[in-house]
């Protein structure tokens, strides 16, 4: 759970700012996008595998 504490005499936009820049840091945002909408298995797939590092192959 991601806090934001007002410091001193912070406004309410700072504190705003302040907290999506921690969500952002987490990668909240980045999740609540990916389930905003439903994703087809083979795109979940399609993902997955170009998240993973390549191995690159020795050329013979």
């Amino acid at each position: 759970m991601i806090r934001v504490k007002s410091r001193g005499n912070e406004t309410a936009e700072q504190m705003i700012r302040r907290f999506k820049k921690a969500c952002e840091k987490e990668g909240l945002t980045k999740d609540i996008k990916r389930v905003a909408y439903y994703e087809k298995p083979s795109e979940k797939r399609r993902r997955r595998i170009r998240s993973k590092p390549r191995i690159s192959k020795p050329i013979h």
